[in-house]
C-alpha cells in the first residue's frame, strides 16, 4: 500500500504564516482542504493520499491559530473574514486563479464564506459535516433542539474554563462523538501533540469567541452560492441536526448533497473512501 509523504512549507499569507501539508506534482489541479476543529492537517490524510493518486496536487493547511501555523492573539483575529483571506492568500500563493475546495466543520464554515463571497477564486466546493450560515441562523431561532446541541459552543465563550476542559477531557469528546474504531491511540496521541503547541488550545477556542462576539457574524443570514457545491453529511452527528443538510441546498443555486447514514460528524474518518471517492468524481466532473 502506498504511504502518504507529505511535504511541509511554511506560507506567507494575510499578514501571517500558515503551515501547509502538500502532495501531488506541479502543475497538476490544485485541491484546497480545510480541517476543522479540534483537528490539523492531519485529518485529512485519508483523502490526501487518494487525491495525489487520481492526479491532484493537494494543499492542507493548519489554520490560523492550529498546531504549526501562527496564533494571532486577538480573538477578532478569528474573524471568518480573516479565515477566509487566509484561504485566498494560499490561491495566490499557489499561482492558481481558481482552486478546488473543499472543508470539514470549521473549514467547513470557512469555505462556505469563501463559496459566498469569493466565488472567482473556487472551480468547485464540497462541505462536510456544517450547515449553510443562513440555514444555521434559522435554525438556532426556531429549532430549541439545535441551540441545545450547541451548548458548548456557549461554554467556549467562557475564560479559562473552556482551555481546563480541553487539556483534560477533549481527547475523550473526541471519541465520544465518534465511532469506536474511528480514532486509534496512535491518531489521538498524533491529536494532542498538536493541541500541545504553545498557545493552540486558546486560539483554536477563539475560532468560537469570534462567531458570537463579532455581532456581524452573530446576526449575519447568509448569501447564496453560485458556484457548483457538494454537500456530504454524517446523520449520526450528534451536535448538527441532519435536517440542515437539505435545509443548506436552499441557498446554493448548483448543489447536491449526500448523506451517510451510519456516519458521525467526523464523515471523512468513517466513509473515508467514500468520501475519497465523491471528491474525485466531483472534482473531475
Amino acid at each position: 500500500m502506498p504511504k502518504l509523504a507529505p511535504n511541509h512549507r511554511f506560507i506567507s499569507t494575510n499578514g501571517i504564516t500558515l503551515h501547509v501539508a502538500t502532495v501531488g506534482k506541479q502543475g497538476d489541479p490544485l485541491v484546497i482542504l480545510l480541517h476543522g476543529f479540534p483537528e490539523f492537517w492531519y485529518g485529512w490524510r485519508r483523502q490526501m493520499l487518494t487525491l495525489e493518486q487520481a492526479g491532484f496536487r493537494v494543499w492542507v493547511p493548519d489554520q490560523r491559530g492550529y498546531n504549526l501555523s501562527e496564533k494571532p492573539r486577538r480573538v477578532s483575529d478569528y474573524a471568518l473574514d480573516e479565515l477566509a483571506r487566509d484561504i485566498v492568500g494560499l490561491i495566490d500563493a499557489s499561482g492558481e486563479e481558481k482552486v478546488y475546495l473543499a472543508g470539514h466543520d470549521w473549514g467547513a464554515a470557512v469555505a462556505w464564506w469563501l463559496g459566498m463571497f469569493y466565488p472567482d477564486r473556487l472551480h468547485k466546493l464540497v462541505i462536510l459535516n456544517v450547515p449553510h450560515p443562513g440555514t444555521m441562523y434559522t435554525f438556532l431561532r426556531t429549532h430549541p433542539r439545535q441551540l441545545l446541541k450547541s451548548w458548548y459552543a456557549l461554554f467556549f465563550q467562557l475564560p479559562l474554563l473552556p482551555e481546563i476542559g480541553f487539556r483534560l477531557f477533549m481527547h475523550r469528546a473526541l471519541r465520544l462523538s465518534a465511532k469506536p474504531d474511528t480514532f486509534s491511540a496512535q491518531d489521538i496521541k498524533t491529536y494532542r501533540s498538536a493541541w500541545r503547541q504553545p498557545r493552540a488550545t486558546h486560539n483554536m477556542l477563539n475560532w468560537y469567541r469570534a462567531a458570537f462576539r463579532i455581532s456581524k457574524y452573530r446576526n449575519f443570514s447568509g448569501e447564496r452560492v453560485s458556484i457548483p457545491t457538494h454537500i456530504i453529511w454524517g446523520e449520526q452527528d450528534t451536535a448538527l441536526d441532519k435536517r440542515m443538510a437539505a435545509h443548506s441546498l436552499q441557498w446554493c443555486d448548483d448543489g447536491r448533497l449526500t448523506t451517510f447514514p451510519a456516519a458521525t460528524h467526523w464523515v471523512q474518518h468513517d466513509a473515508s473512501a467514500d468520501v475519497s471517492q465523491i471528491l474525485i468524481d466531483f472534482f473531475s466532473d
